[in-house]
């Protein structure tokens, strides 16, 4: 079928002129995503990945954009390239990017470690630790300011806000106390580390892992910044990685002194992000890491 011409369309508009394409052939629903509305949009010069969303404005879309550039410009694992961002004439926003075939599993562990480790090594920034715009993790805002202090970042901008979060929604006085007691007292957990800025996806769990037709890994739906490269596990507990993905991982970018007592640190961050997007089933999980880490600590 033939997509009619819609007027004031900037999504066909950009398809059709620098996308290169002459004729829209087939407009099709992909399903997988929560927030936003999918579409893949054949044409007689290729396949475009359409994201929109009707409630909010584009600078969720140009932080995903940016991430997705500058993951793609290392040349190292596998991301749909961005193309553009705008605003929809009806309200809301709209990115298009790359359309890639994806192939029957999310391709061999190995080669994932691998790819992820060289774009660690190959993405870095001398502006220190951050990003050059604020994105979301999930529909939550993420402060990317610019800071040359990896435990001051992490602190302030990750874990701290995350606590104001849940103290200002659920009133959660009790994990926000806790969860300060261990962002000022975690310093010694990074005792005889080297911590570089690394380009991070941010939010690497198994719904944002595939491979491509040739069994390539691909990487999607980021939440980029520069931290350290340890961070990008902090998402482990539900992203399938297995002892091939951190071995083959490791032999790139070797595995620091403590690395085991630092893992649960990143994946805090999740779980309240998670506590604050889905509610008091993630808390426990959050609690009792901040509980294990005061009792090692002893602040």
């Amino acid at each position: 079928m033939t997509v009619a011409a819609m007027s004031n369309d900037p999504i066909r508009e950009w398809i059709l002129s620098e996308g290169n394409s002459t004729q829209i052939t087939r407009i099709s629903s992909v399903g997988g995503g929560c927030i936003n509305l999918a579409s893949r949009y054949d044409t007689d010069a290729g396949s475009f990945f359409v994201k929109t969303n009707r409630s909010i404005g584009p600078s969720m879309f140009e932080g995903e954009a940016l991430g997705l550039g500058a993951m793609y410009d290392t040349r190292t694992i596998r991301v749909p390239r961005p193309y553009k961002v705008g605003s929809l004439p009806t309200g809301g926003s709209f990115i298009i990017m790359e359309f890639i075939e994806f192939g029957v599993s999310r391709g061999d562990q190995s080669v994932l470690g691998t790819k992820l480790a060289e774009m660690h090594k190959a993405g870095k920034s001398e502006k220190g630790f951050g990003f050059d715009v604020n994105n979301t993790i999930g529909s939550t805002p993420q402060i990317n300011r610019w800071a040359s202090d990896w435990i001051q970042f992490y602190g302030e901008h990750r874990l701290g806000y995350q606590l104001k979060l849940a103290r200002e929604q659920y009133g959660d006085n009790s994990i926000y106390e806790k969860g300060q007691r261990l962002v000022k007292s975690m310093g010694p957990l990074f005792e005889d580390v080297v911590v570089e800025p690394c380009l991070l996806h941010g939010d690497l769990w198994s719904g944002n892992i595939s491979s491509d037709k040739n069994g390539k890994p691909v990487i999607l739906d980021p939440a980029c910044y520069y931290g350290h490269n340890e961070a990008e596990f902090g998402m482990s507990w539900c992203a399938g990685f297995g002892g091939s993905f951190y071995s083959s991982y490791f032999k790139v970018m070797p595995k620091q002194p403590g690395f085991e007592k630092r893992r649960d640190l990143y994946m805090l961050y999740h779980y309240l992000n998670h506590y604050n997007l889905f509610g008091s089933g993630y808390r426990s999980s959050a609690m009792s890491i901040i509980d294990d880490y005061l009792r090692m600590l002893k602040p």
